[in-house]
């Protein structure tokens, strides 16, 4: 099945203009922390602020400047709408779930007669990285071409009796359904059931839900009050489910008989992986500090993949189905993402707030997968020029009054796409308020972001290929952050 399984990989890798995997490197290798509500309100602009469980995420010297122990806990509230504009027609759709940001546990214990270290913290808890929730509804007529034509031009040069061989998952069950059909007189080219230029309408509804999750453990240390060092061990999961309803209708009358054809797409992907990150603070004076930290790449040394596909055909308003059902492919292999530096700096004012930036690099033409010993593949080459290299600005302030605090933030994110044939940027602006008295603080974010990209339902080549469908998507997120010192 593992043959199966990657060389259907590899033929989907040809149906969309930035092939399937190369998409999945991008989404596992993107991160938009989330963490606490405090962070999340100032724009996640935290990198030298510290004193945040968000920080060992980020830039874990941040824990350094912890004096007491802590712990926090992040529920959220998470709602996405995806608008799509296909050849004309306009459709959205809503996801929203709920679930947890952030979970964390600071110790800190002081150092005696340290020659001048004087506080060392260490950090259990989860962070999450990514949310993957979101539900696209893409809707509408293409008189170019279909989706068949793409199983047709696939299918060529391929006998019918050896189709299974070659892809189980698509092409074997449109032949069981009569989606194909050989041109007389050969074994190995094919018709499909629809003319040229008679037009069908193109629905293609996609469930995504899942995210990356950090769990980590991370040192840092106090020197002087002037230098704050520290590392983390990070160990992301990946949790990913997508469910993809791609169907095509018919009117014509040049084909009374054919109404319509849909294929189902199952894919559960899950994987562990493990990285390093290294961080440190300098507070030249109290008005002001400059962090620096590193994150290795993450190696996911056992991502899974399961897939199944589901064709059926409609003939008469009869709807048929294989008599033996698709086989489900299981696959595993490795993935790196990026290497990314994070710079920052804050300013003080008095007791009352402060203001900070931060810029994060990552390029993430460098992603790459590992099916076998050797790493050279299509796949690979395809995000070395798919992608490039990102800058990511967030700024954030917050302000005290008393027992509350007031924070706003703002954050952009340049686009990941390689000679700008998509989107891909997003803007992000967010705004919070905590209440601390005692040992108790409650925080709470509001996030606001957007996104747009130019997607394909398929682009088999130069000359089969369809319209961009425009996708915006807009983000909320309530998070609310419960937080202890002792």
């Amino acid at each position: 099945m593992k043959k199966y399984f990657i060389a259907t990989l590899l033929m989907s890798y040809a149906l969309v203009s930035n092939a399937q995997l190369a998409e999945d490197a991008l989404r596992y290798s993107q991160s938009f922390y989330q963490g606490t509500a405090r962070s999340m309100g100032a724009g996640g602009a935290f990198g030298a602020i510290g004193a945040d469980f968000s920080a060992a995420s980020t830039n874990p010297a941040g824990l350094g400047l912890f004096r007491t122990y802590d712990m926090t806990f992040t529920p959220e509230v998470f709602s996405r709408k995806a608008a799509s504009t296909y050849n004309g027609n306009n459709s959205e759709d809503f996801s929203t779930v709920f679930d947890l940001s952030n979970l964390g546990y600071v110790m800190t214990k002081p150092v005696k007669n340290g020659m001048g270290w004087k506080y060392t913290q260490f950090a259990i808890g989860m962070n999450r990285l990514n949310n993957y929730n979101s539900t696209v509804n893409i809707q509408g007529t293409n008189y170019k071409n279909t989706k068949l034509d793409v199983y047709m031009n696939q299918a060529d040069y391929v006998p019918y009796y050896n189709l299974y061989n070659v892809d189980p998952f698509y092409l074997d069950p449109a032949w069981a359904v009569y989606l194909l059909d050989t041109v007389p007189g050969y074994d190995d080219f094919y018709n499909v059931p629809v003319p040229n230029g008679d037009g069908a309408y193109q629905r293609q509804m996609t469930t995504s839900k899942g995210s990356t999750n950090e769990w980590l453990m991370s040192f840092a240390a106090n020197y002087n009050d002037k230098f704050f060092l520290g590392a983390t061990l990070g160990l992301p999961y990946i949790r990913f489910n997508r469910k993809t309803y791609y169907s095509e209708s018919f009117t014509s009358d040049n084909v009374p008989d054919f109404n319509s054809w849909s294929v189902t797409e199952n894919l559960v992907t899950t994987g562990w992986g493990i990285n390093l990150k290294l961080g440190a603070i300098y507070k030249p004076a109290d008005w002001v500090r400059m962090g620096l930290a590193f994150h290795t790449p993450s190696y996911y040394w056992n991502m899974t993949d399961d897939w199944n596909t589901e064709t059926t055909a409609t003939y008469g308003g009869v709807t048929i189905v294989p008599e033996s059902p698709a086989p489900t492919g299981n696959y595993s292999y490795r993935f790196y993402t990026p290497l990314r530096t994070i710079g920052s700096v804050a300013f003080f004012i008095n007791q009352m707030g402060f203001v900070s930036a931060e810029y994060e690099y990552a390029d993430y033409s460098s992603a790459r997968f590992g099916f076998t010993d050797d790493d050279t593949n299509p796949v690979n080459d395809e995000i070395r020029d798919a992608y490039r290299a990102t800058n990511n600005l967030k700024f954030g302030t917050e302000w005290r009054l008393g027992m509350v605090s007031l924070r706003g933030g703002y954050g952009f994110s340049s686009s990941p796409y390689a000679g700008n044939l998509n989107d891909g940027k997003r803007t992000s602006f967010s705004g919070g308020i905590g209440y601390k008295k005692d040992v108790f603080a409650l925080d709470f974010a509001y996030v606001y972001s957007v996104m747009s990209e130019d997607y394909y339902l398929y682009y088999y080549n130069a000359d089969l290929y369809t319209n961009a469908v425009k996708n915006k998507y807009t983000t909320q997120q309530f998070a609310l952050t419960f937080r202890f010192n002792f």
